[in-house]
């Protein structure tokens, strides 16, 4: 296959790798397994300008975008309904999207598994038509990465500290919003501290991610959690996996919802693939089925093959 290969040297452990020694073993890496790259490394304000170039040549198969969870969702989103595959480079702090790939978490691994690996198609999904592949969420969550970004933080582990500290605060004085839920044929009408759509339903027994991430459903998660000590037992129950237990959280499924703010009038953000948005006061979400072609692992994942 040729690949083109899009590092954000700015983008999460990329930024502290030696990039021209790390661009070598890419190379060395896939052309001993008879493939062809071409490696771009950019500043973190290039990238989106980089991957456009890089999808546009006719002569490749696979774009490889190595960066945090901004640059993968980048790259997600210029290759929505292309031709061309994506191979991840999980660099990030959670790799959400990445590990429900099957994609090894270390970059060396990544690499290997790209030499062999096979191309399958996976489901996007959308908010207000703007693409996503893990989460769109509002309330807590949006909170909790509004505080983080006035923290400092230098590395990945500081990142996750700094989430930590984001998470405790936002408990502490949690916000409140009056929604509609538009799902299916049902409207439900509530107040919430938080809710999550997910790029299929997250799995089980691990972090917040999908096991089949060609499912075919948003997964659809509203926090019924009041008090402080709920709200901690909600956010500890979604880190090890057991979300559907949880006593503090309703869990629904659809192709699509609409979800309308009721709250008085004032600004309201969103998250949308860790990055903040501007929350509109109606949003339709939808699900894409098989609208990105990836690269993962010959092992793969249970999705259909492209």
């Amino acid at each position: 296959m040729r690949f083109a290969a899009v590092l954000n040297r700015d983008g999460g452990t990329l930024r502290t790798v030696d990039m021209e020694a790390f661009s070598g073993q890419l190379r060395q890496t896939l052309e001993a397994a008879g493939h062809s790259v071409e490696i771009d490394i950019v500043a973190g304000r290039d990238v989106a300008t980089a991957l456009a170039k890089a999808i546009a040549r006719r002569n490749i198969d696979v774009v490889l975008a190595g960066g945090g969870d901004g640059t993968i969702s980048t790259a997600a989103s210029l290759l929505m309904n292309n031709k061309k595959a994506l191979a991840i480079l999980p660099a990030g702090t959670m790799n959400l999207f990445a590990r429900g790939l099957g994609i090894p978490q270390t970059l060396e691994a990544a690499l290997q598994s790209f030499a062999d690996g096979e191309v399958i198609a996976v489901d996007m999904a959308s908010a207000n038509g703007q693409p996503f592949v893990h989460q769109f969420s509002v309330g807590m969550h949006a909170k909790m990465v509004q505080l983080r970004e006035k923290m400092d933080f230098g590395s990945r582990l500081g990142k996750m500290q700094a989430s930590v500290r984001a998470a405790w605060a936002a408990i502490k004085n949690p916000p409140a919003l009056k929604v509609s839920l538009s799902i299916g044929k049902a409207e439900i009408v509530t107040r919430t501290t938080g809710i999550g759509i997910s790029n299929n339903l997250f799995g089980e027994g691990h972090l917040p991610y999908a096991d089949n991430p060609a499912g075919g459903v948003l997964g659809i998660y509203v926090s019924i959690a009041r008090r402080r000590h709920h709200l901690a037992k909600l956010l500890l129950d979604m880190l090890r996996g057991r979300l559907r237990q949880s006593a503090h959280v309703e869990v629904h499924q659809a192709r699509k919802v609409v979800l309308k703010v009721l709250s008085p009038a004032r600004k309201f953000s969103a998250v949308l693939d860790g990055e903040l948005i501007r929350l509109e006061r109606e949003t339709t979400i939808e699900i894409h089925p098989g609208a990105l072609k990836v690269l993962v692992p010959s092992s793969g994942v249970n999705a259909k093959a492209a």
